[in-house]
């Protein structure tokens, strides 16, 4: 067997075992939580969607789209990671660390406290994350070392900046608007529904088709703006067309989970572990793996102290910084 088609394999092999990896969380998940009910209760009312009752109310209307927008979530910001290091070099960036996030969760932010209906927060973010993620590339621009680091410092401050508005704008809310606001920017999906599911579905099936028309674009400009320009890509139009599609996978993730980080920078770490840096396989095997960990993380969020949950943004936080700091020392090649 060639070199290549063993290679091909071992990739295969891995998506497969993120794909079970996926569903297992995604069994684990359903299983458990802060009313415990039985698996055989479980398999019933998924066999029967009709059915009335405790146990179908909480797998058809709780914890089913729970666990789908966790996947959802999980992938979308697994896939803008990989476009963004890509995009940047920089195994450093991601939606959170780069600025999409804050300024996607400032538009909708606004948005909710204006009282738009759910279908038009995940626009409004995406005209957010965009015009932060162009703020932080005309700030941050540059190649080298010095580029990277001029990227991530332009991303930590205009996240502090978009942090700083959304506290002027919870000011100006009523105390249960506060509340409201507060706990969906700490990160968490209790409470969606398929509702949501609906709308933030929609947007990220747009994004994942724009990001698979740029595998090829997303794998030159890993080489460098030179090479990229030499191997025949409008390198300006491409940087631009992959800002735009994070944007707006990075919106229909903070519409519905709030403000979830560094899952963008750490998963994929992993994946490209598994299946090399190719953006064809580092694209689907980010989406399952970030899908995994998200649904992982939420579970964990809501079993460990019932009937209360731990964000989710704060439980990926206590991960992901550390996992920062080490890659900040120890930085891999893209």
């Amino acid at each position: 067997m060639s070199i290549t088609a063993t290679r091909s394999r071992t990739r295969v092999l891995a998506l497969l075992a993120l794909c079970a990896a996926m569903f297992v969380a995604a069994g684990a998940a359903l299983v458990f939580g802060s009313v415990p009910v039985p698996i055989v209760a479980l398999v019933h009312a998924a066999a029967h969607p009709y059915a009335t009752g405790l146990t179908a109310t909480i797998f058809w209307q709780l914890r089913l789209p729970r666990v789908c927008i966790a996947a959802c979530v999980g992938a979308g910001l697994g896939v803008a990671g990989v476009m963004l290091q890509a995009l940047f070099r920089n195994p450093l960036v991601d939606p959170y660390v780069s600025g999409v996030s804050a300024g996607a969760a400032l538009a909708a932010a606004i948005g909710i406290s204006a009282g738009l209906s759910f279908a038009l927060v995940p626009p409004v973010a995406f005209v957010g994350g965009l015009l932060c993620a162009a703020v932080v590339v005309a700030l941050g621009g540059g190649g080298g070392p010095s580029g990277n680091l001029r990227l991530v410092l332009a991303g930590v401050a205009i996240s502090a900046l978009c942090a700083a508005a959304v506290t002027l704008v919870l000011l100006r809310l009523a105390p249960s608007s506060e509340l409201s606001v507060l706990s969906w920017l700490a990160g968490g999906i209790g409470g969606r529904g398929w509702p949501e599911l609906r709308w933030s579905g929609i947007y990220l099936a747009v994004g994942f088709a724009g990001a698979a028309t740029l595998v090829h674009a997303l794998n030159a400009m890993r080489l460098g703006t030179t090479a990229a320009a030499g191997l025949g890509l409008d390198v300006d139009a491409a940087r631009w067309r992959v800002l735009a599609l994070t944007a707006l996978i990075t919106a229909s993730c903070v519409a519905v989970s709030g403000v979830v980080g560094f899952v963008g920078m750490m998963v994929p770490h992993g994946a490209r572990r598994l299946v090399s840096g190719d953006i064809a396989w580092l694209l689907p095997a980010s989406a399952l793996g970030g899908a995994a960990v998200v649904i992982a993380a939420d579970a964990l969020a809501r079993t460990v102290a019932p009937p209360a949950e731990i964000p989710l943004g704060v439980l990926l936080a206590l991960v992901g910084v550390p996992f920062f700091l080490m890659v900040a020392r120890r930085p891999v090649d893209l």
